[in-house]
Order: C-alpha cells, then structure tokens, then sequence
C-alpha cells in the first residue's frame, strides 16, 4: 500500500496544521521535515508516522548575496535525497504545509508527478506556497474558495465549547509562549482600567518574561493570572470574552472557532507581514480590530470595553467551519 507523506514547518503554527490533518489520517503516512525549527521537537517520537525524515534544510528568503546563494545549492541537494525517500517510502500524495521545510520534498514531488497539495495557512501566501501553488493539485486556503474546503483545521474543542460573548468580564492579553514586549507593556497600561472596570485578567506574558510581569502587576495593586506557556489555552481562550492578541493563524481561527472577539497586534517582523493581512482579513469583515504595534493606545481599547460584542460573537462562530482536518485527510487518502 503506497503513503501519505507530510513536510513543511519550521514554526508551530505550520506543524499545528500537520498534526491536525494527521490525526484524521487512516493510511500509512511518513513525514519530511527539517533539522532547524521545531520539526523535532514536534515529530521525532510521533509513532503515528511510519518513517520521520530530518533534512539539512534552511531558510532562502531572509538570506542575502552569497549565503542566499548557498542555501539555493543546499536546497537542491536535499530535492536529491527527498527524491529518493519518496520512492522509498511509495508516496502517493504529498501534502505541504510551506515553510523552507517543505522546498526539498515539495519540489522532489513535482518532479516525480506524485501529486502536490498545499495548504496555505495565512491570508499573503508564504514565498514558498505562492512559487509552488500553479505546479499544485490542490491549494487550500480559509482565506479563498476551493473545492476541498475553506475550514481550517482547528481543533474540535474549540467547536464544541464555543460560546456567544456579550459584556467583557474576562479579559486575555496574548503574545505566544514567547511573548510580546509591546503586548506586555500595554498590559500594565492598561491594567488599572482593567481593574476599576473590574475586569479579570489572563496575560500570557512569555516563559521568560512572566516574573517581570508579575511583578509589574503587584506594583500596580492588580490582580491578574500570569503565565509563559499553558496546555489548558482551550479552556483559558473559552473563559475569555475579549483578547488582546497577535494575529498567527491558528491562534486567531482557534478564536474564531470558540467566538471570541479581538483587538489583533500584528507581529511587526512577521515574514510578508502575513500577521497584519490576517488580522485585516476578519477586520474587513467588522469582526474585530486590528492595530499596529506602533499605534496601539488605551483610547482604543476604552472604546471596545463597554461595546456589547454579542453581534461579531455570533458572526465569528458562523463563519468557522468545523471539520477542516478531516476534509483534507479524506481528500488525501484518495491517492493511495
């Protein structure tokens, strides 16, 4: 029986998406990734893949001159070996994620006429996906229309625990586990506002930054439940009715999913600015509020505390779809 073969990553958001797709998969699969990012930490010990491939891959676009050059060369030579895992392994269909981890196997594919499907997680395409998308059998994006699905693989609990917000009582600052300079100084802005309106506060500061920001807290007299990292976000995202958060794409259609209102700050260095074209991409709609890092002011923020966000509550449940990983998985499994 031939297989399902997974690549791309280098960051969490575009492993989120293997993972999930992956879960619904009932064919052998293996994966292709590389030796920088997080595709090891993520996928070296996943038993649900039959073969895990790490490649000496690395970015092109944030090269100049001469090392750009070299890492050309380097990703050629690794199209040489994805070539012959593919016909290693019998795959059948390659699904990527983008990501420099997915060039070598993306383009082995083409090259073999095994099917490429890509799935584009951003609203402004990745350099990788946007270079591959016309040699692609499939391009799945939330962002357009296709023929596979517009859901994006969120988890089902998010679904499931979804919930109408109305009135802000619980507030959730978000800056990723790595957390945001800018997000958790604004934080402590508006922290007294917060209080006197007597909002609770979730701010995931960042795993180095949170006993600084604790204490930013207990200097200001405000109560607030501060962490780095939290396997339990589901539950903290639900107990939420507002966040204050970057705009990375699972992050922001996990919230899209649960209903959760949000005043989005894009990632400033974000590759293509593809943070902000998220954000714009549910503000465009009216269903919710996007602001330079720059900009970002608790004259803003005032504005929305006392809004009854029940209408964009609603309107972001209704236009997430469920069932996105699954949609995909099934469409994959065709080819083998």
């Amino acid at each position: 029986m031939g297989s399902i073969a997974f690549s791309g990553g280098g960051t969490g958001g575009h492993l989120a998406i293997v993972k999930a797709v992956m879960e619904q998969v009932n064919s052998p699969m293996v994966y292709i990734g590389s030796t920088k990012g997080q595709d090891r930490d993520w996928f070296e010990n996943e038993k649900r893949f039959k073969s895990r491939y790490f490649l000496e891959t690395t970015g092109v676009m944030d090269k100049g001159g001469v090392k750009k050059i070299a890492s050309l060369f380097n990703i050629l030579k690794r199209v040489k070996e994805a070539r012959e895992i593919l016909k290693k392994e019998d795959v059948k269909v390659l699904f990527s994620v983008g990501g420099f981890s997915a060039a070598p196997a993306a383009i082995a594919a083409i090259t073999l006429n095994i099917p490429l499907v890509i799935h584009e997680q951003n609203a402004y395409s990745g350099n990788l996906n946007r270079v591959l998308k016309p040699f692609a059998k499939a391009f799945i994006s939330s962002y357009e229309k296709n023929d596979i699905t517009m859901a994006y693989p969120t988890k089902e609990i998010y679904f499931k625990s979804a919930r109408v917000r109305e009135r802000i009582k619980t507030i959730l600052i978000m800056g990723g586990s790595q957390g945001s300079v800018a997000l958790n100084r604004f934080a402590l802005e508006i922290a007294p506002l917060l209080k006197e309106k007597n909002i609770k506060i979730y701010h995931q500061a960042g795993v180095k930054n949170v006993d600084e920001v604790k204490e930013g807290y207990k200097e200001l007299g405000v109560e607030a439940e501060v962490f780095g990292f939290s396997n339990n976000m589901a539950q903290i995202i639900n107990e939420a009715d507002f966040a204050i958060s970057r705009a990375g794409a699972s992050t922001l259609w996990e919230m899209v999913a649960n209903g959760l209102p949000a005043l989005f700050v894009p990632y400033p260095y974000a590759a293509n600015d593809h943070q902000y074209y998220n954000a714009k991409f549910l503000a465009d709609k009216e269903l919710g509020w996007v602001v330079r890092e720059k900009e970002l002011n608790k004259k803003l923020l005032e504005d929305i505390l006392d809004k009854d966000l029940s209408s964009i509550s609603k309107e972001l449940i209704r236009l997430a779809k469920p069932n996105g990983a699954r949609d995909i998985a099934k469409y994959l499994e065709k080819f083998v």
